[in-house]
Protein backbone atom coordinates (compact mmCIF):
# COMPACT_ATOMS: atom_id res chain seq x y z
CA UNK A 1 0.00 0.00 0.00
CA UNK A 2 1.19 3.55 -0.79
CA UNK A 3 0.81 5.84 1.52
CA UNK A 4 0.51 9.83 1.29
CA UNK A 5 3.23 11.90 2.63
CA UNK A 6 1.91 14.11 5.41
CA UNK A 7 1.13 17.87 4.14
CA UNK A 8 4.16 20.28 4.70
CA UNK A 9 3.81 23.16 7.32
CA UNK A 10 3.55 25.75 4.39
CA UNK A 11 1.21 23.35 2.08
CA UNK A 12 -1.51 23.57 5.27
CA UNK A 13 -1.12 27.26 6.43
CA UNK A 14 -1.52 27.38 2.16
CA UNK A 15 -4.44 25.61 2.29
CA UNK A 16 -5.84 27.37 5.42
CA UNK A 17 -5.75 31.01 4.05
CA UNK A 18 -7.28 29.67 0.78
CA UNK A 19 -9.78 28.77 2.60
CA UNK A 20 -10.34 31.48 4.61
CA UNK A 21 -9.93 33.72 1.14
CA UNK A 22 -13.18 31.77 -0.11
CA UNK A 23 -15.05 31.78 2.94
CA UNK A 24 -14.75 35.85 2.99
CA UNK A 25 -12.82 35.80 6.29
CA UNK A 26 -10.41 37.69 3.99
CA UNK A 27 -12.65 39.30 1.47
CA UNK A 28 -11.19 40.26 -1.97
CA UNK A 29 -9.12 43.81 -1.21
CA UNK A 30 -9.19 43.47 2.48
CA UNK A 31 -5.85 43.36 3.95
CA UNK A 32 -4.10 40.08 6.38
CA UNK A 33 -3.44 40.83 9.52
CA UNK A 34 0.30 41.51 10.57
CA UNK A 35 2.25 38.63 10.13
CA UNK A 36 3.35 37.68 13.99
CA UNK A 37 -0.31 37.99 14.64
CA UNK A 38 -0.94 35.76 11.39
CA UNK A 39 1.47 32.97 11.72
CA UNK A 40 0.54 32.46 15.71
CA UNK A 41 -3.03 31.52 14.08
CA UNK A 42 -1.90 29.22 11.64
CA UNK A 43 0.03 27.57 14.13
CA UNK A 44 3.30 28.13 11.73
CA UNK A 45 6.97 30.13 12.24
CA UNK A 46 7.31 33.31 10.66
CA UNK A 47 9.53 31.60 8.00
CA UNK A 48 6.69 29.42 7.30
CA UNK A 49 4.47 32.00 6.93
CA UNK A 50 6.06 34.30 4.45
CA UNK A 51 7.09 30.81 2.46
CA UNK A 52 3.23 31.04 2.47
CA UNK A 53 2.41 34.04 1.09
CA UNK A 54 5.32 34.22 -1.41
CA UNK A 55 3.17 31.06 -2.78
CA UNK A 56 0.09 32.30 -2.81
CA UNK A 57 1.55 36.06 -4.40
CA UNK A 58 2.96 33.80 -7.45
CA UNK A 59 -0.49 32.26 -8.10
CA UNK A 60 -2.74 35.70 -7.86
CA UNK A 61 -4.12 35.58 -4.28
CA UNK A 62 -2.55 38.02 -2.82
CA UNK A 63 -0.31 41.45 -3.58
CA UNK A 64 2.86 41.87 -0.83
CA UNK A 65 3.54 45.32 -0.86
CA UNK A 66 6.90 46.19 0.64
CA UNK A 67 6.66 48.64 4.23
CA UNK A 68 2.32 47.67 3.59
CA UNK A 69 -0.20 45.39 4.77
CA UNK A 70 -0.47 42.22 2.22
CA UNK A 71 -3.45 42.64 0.43
CA UNK A 72 -6.17 39.52 -1.39
CA UNK A 73 -6.30 40.15 -4.41
CA UNK A 74 -9.22 39.60 -7.05
CA UNK A 75 -8.03 36.46 -7.62
CA UNK A 76 -11.15 35.72 -10.08
CA UNK A 77 -9.16 39.01 -12.06
CA UNK A 78 -5.63 38.35 -11.01
CA UNK A 79 -5.23 34.48 -10.91
CA UNK A 80 -4.09 32.16 -12.70
CA UNK A 81 -4.26 28.11 -13.23
CA UNK A 82 -2.59 27.86 -9.90
CA UNK A 83 -5.59 29.79 -8.57
CA UNK A 84 -8.16 27.94 -10.85
CA UNK A 85 -6.50 24.23 -9.13
CA UNK A 86 -6.87 25.59 -5.54
CA UNK A 87 -10.39 26.60 -6.31
CA UNK A 88 -11.65 23.03 -7.32
CA UNK A 89 -9.90 21.56 -4.87
CA UNK A 90 -12.97 23.02 -2.62
CA UNK A 91 -15.68 21.81 -4.18
CA UNK A 92 -17.88 22.95 -1.63
CA UNK A 93 -16.97 26.43 -1.24
CA UNK A 94 -17.73 26.98 -5.34
CA UNK A 95 -19.73 30.07 -6.37
CA UNK A 96 -22.94 28.57 -7.15
CA UNK A 97 -22.83 29.21 -11.58
CA UNK A 98 -18.99 27.66 -11.36
CA UNK A 99 -20.33 23.79 -12.38
CA UNK A 100 -21.74 25.68 -15.33
CA UNK A 101 -19.05 28.03 -16.32
CA UNK A 102 -16.51 25.23 -16.21
CA UNK A 103 -18.81 23.48 -18.60
CA UNK A 104 -18.83 26.06 -21.26
CA UNK A 105 -15.27 26.62 -21.53
CA UNK A 106 -15.39 22.63 -22.27
CA UNK A 107 -17.70 22.96 -24.82
CA UNK A 108 -15.31 25.77 -26.42
CA UNK A 109 -12.09 23.87 -25.85
CA UNK A 110 -13.20 19.80 -26.58
CA UNK A 111 -13.67 20.57 -30.12
CA UNK A 112 -10.71 22.30 -30.88
CA UNK A 113 -8.44 20.01 -29.63
CA UNK A 114 -10.32 16.45 -30.59
CA UNK A 115 -10.07 18.12 -34.04
CA UNK A 116 -6.46 18.22 -34.14
CA UNK A 117 -5.72 15.11 -32.52
CA UNK A 118 -7.61 13.75 -35.42
CA UNK A 119 -6.04 15.38 -38.08
CA UNK A 120 -3.04 14.86 -36.34
CA UNK A 121 -3.29 11.24 -35.25
CA UNK A 122 -6.07 9.51 -36.62
CA UNK A 123 -4.94 5.98 -35.79
CA UNK A 124 -3.82 6.72 -32.13
CA UNK A 125 -7.32 8.35 -31.85
CA UNK A 126 -9.31 5.19 -33.35
CA UNK A 127 -7.10 3.17 -30.78
CA UNK A 128 -7.73 5.52 -27.97
CA UNK A 129 -11.34 4.60 -28.43
CA UNK A 130 -11.86 0.96 -29.26
CA UNK A 131 -12.34 0.13 -25.05
CA UNK A 132 -15.25 2.45 -24.99
CA UNK A 133 -17.66 -0.72 -26.21
CA UNK A 134 -16.27 -3.09 -23.47
CA UNK A 135 -17.19 -0.05 -20.67
CA UNK A 136 -18.94 -1.47 -17.14
CA UNK A 137 -22.10 0.07 -17.27
CA UNK A 138 -21.09 1.76 -13.98
CA UNK A 139 -21.09 5.94 -13.00
CA UNK A 140 -17.35 6.09 -11.58
CA UNK A 141 -16.28 3.56 -14.25
CA UNK A 142 -17.73 6.18 -16.70
CA UNK A 143 -16.17 9.50 -15.40
CA UNK A 144 -12.69 7.86 -14.88
CA UNK A 145 -12.87 6.62 -18.60
CA UNK A 146 -14.60 9.86 -20.15
CA UNK A 147 -12.00 11.45 -18.02
CA UNK A 148 -9.11 9.92 -19.36
CA UNK A 149 -10.12 10.18 -23.06
CA UNK A 150 -10.46 13.74 -22.46
CA UNK A 151 -6.82 14.74 -21.51
CA UNK A 152 -5.61 11.96 -23.97
CA UNK A 153 -7.17 13.57 -27.16
CA UNK A 154 -5.53 17.20 -25.24
CA UNK A 155 -2.13 15.32 -25.63
CA UNK A 156 -2.77 14.14 -29.10
CA UNK A 157 -3.80 17.47 -30.14
CA UNK A 158 0.06 18.37 -29.70
CA UNK A 159 -0.82 21.68 -27.64
CA UNK A 160 0.14 21.37 -24.13
CA UNK A 161 -1.58 23.85 -22.79
CA UNK A 162 -5.15 21.97 -23.34
CA UNK A 163 -3.55 19.28 -20.82
CA UNK A 164 -2.30 21.80 -18.21
CA UNK A 165 -6.62 24.06 -18.20
CA UNK A 166 -7.62 20.42 -18.19
CA UNK A 167 -5.78 19.03 -15.52
CA UNK A 168 -6.65 21.76 -13.44
CA UNK A 169 -10.19 20.75 -13.20
CA UNK A 170 -9.77 17.34 -12.96
CA UNK A 171 -11.27 16.86 -9.11
CA UNK A 172 -14.38 18.92 -9.77
CA UNK A 173 -14.60 17.02 -13.07
CA UNK A 174 -14.48 13.11 -11.61
CA UNK A 175 -16.99 14.57 -8.91
CA UNK A 176 -19.82 16.18 -11.44
CA UNK A 177 -19.32 13.14 -13.66
CA UNK A 178 -20.29 11.00 -11.17
CA UNK A 179 -23.44 12.72 -10.41
CA UNK A 180 -23.78 13.14 -14.25
CA UNK A 181 -23.45 9.51 -15.38
CA UNK A 182 -26.26 7.88 -12.70
CA UNK A 183 -28.43 8.55 -15.30
CA UNK A 184 -28.68 5.35 -17.41
CA UNK A 185 -29.53 7.71 -20.20
CA UNK A 186 -26.33 9.61 -20.13
CA UNK A 187 -24.32 6.82 -20.20
CA UNK A 188 -26.10 5.45 -23.30
CA UNK A 189 -25.94 8.82 -25.23
CA UNK A 190 -22.11 8.52 -24.41
CA UNK A 191 -22.11 5.20 -25.93
CA UNK A 192 -23.69 6.63 -29.17
CA UNK A 193 -20.74 9.64 -28.87
CA UNK A 194 -18.19 7.61 -28.46
CA UNK A 195 -19.28 5.40 -31.49
CA UNK A 196 -19.79 8.58 -33.58
CA UNK A 197 -16.28 9.87 -32.54
CA UNK A 198 -14.65 6.78 -33.46
CA UNK A 199 -15.93 6.75 -36.86
CA UNK A 200 -14.99 10.45 -37.62
CA UNK A 201 -11.27 9.07 -36.29
CA UNK A 202 -11.13 6.25 -38.74
CA UNK A 203 -12.55 8.65 -41.63
CA UNK A 204 -9.96 10.95 -40.72
CA UNK A 205 -12.44 13.55 -40.64
CA UNK A 206 -11.09 16.30 -37.98
CA UNK A 207 -13.84 18.83 -39.22
CA UNK A 208 -16.92 16.02 -38.81
CA UNK A 209 -15.00 15.19 -34.93
CA UNK A 210 -15.26 19.03 -34.35
CA UNK A 211 -18.98 19.06 -35.06
CA UNK A 212 -19.78 16.01 -33.51
CA UNK A 213 -17.90 16.78 -30.30
CA UNK A 214 -19.48 20.59 -30.44
CA UNK A 215 -22.96 19.02 -30.75
CA UNK A 216 -22.38 16.64 -27.65
CA UNK A 217 -20.54 19.46 -25.14
CA UNK A 218 -23.91 21.40 -25.75
CA UNK A 219 -26.77 18.53 -25.35
CA UNK A 220 -24.86 17.43 -22.08
CA UNK A 221 -24.46 20.88 -20.40
CA UNK A 222 -28.17 20.77 -21.00
CA UNK A 223 -28.68 17.79 -19.30
CA UNK A 224 -26.14 18.69 -16.89
CA UNK A 225 -28.48 21.70 -15.91
CA UNK A 226 -31.75 19.39 -15.90
CA UNK A 227 -29.74 16.98 -13.73
CA UNK A 228 -29.25 19.76 -11.00
CA UNK A 229 -33.15 21.46 -11.25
Amino acid sequence: MNWDAPPKPAELSENRLIRAILDGVFPIDSNLPPERELAVSLGVTRPTLRETLQRLARDGWLDIRQGKPTRVRDYWREGNLGVLAAIVQNPDRLPADFSANMLAIRSLLAPAFTRLAVDRLPSQVVELLQPFQKLEDDPRVFTEWDWRLQIELTLLSGNPVFTLIYNSFAKLYLLLGVAYFQHASNRQLSQQFYRDLLDSAKARDGLGAEQLVYRMMQTSQVLWDQVHL
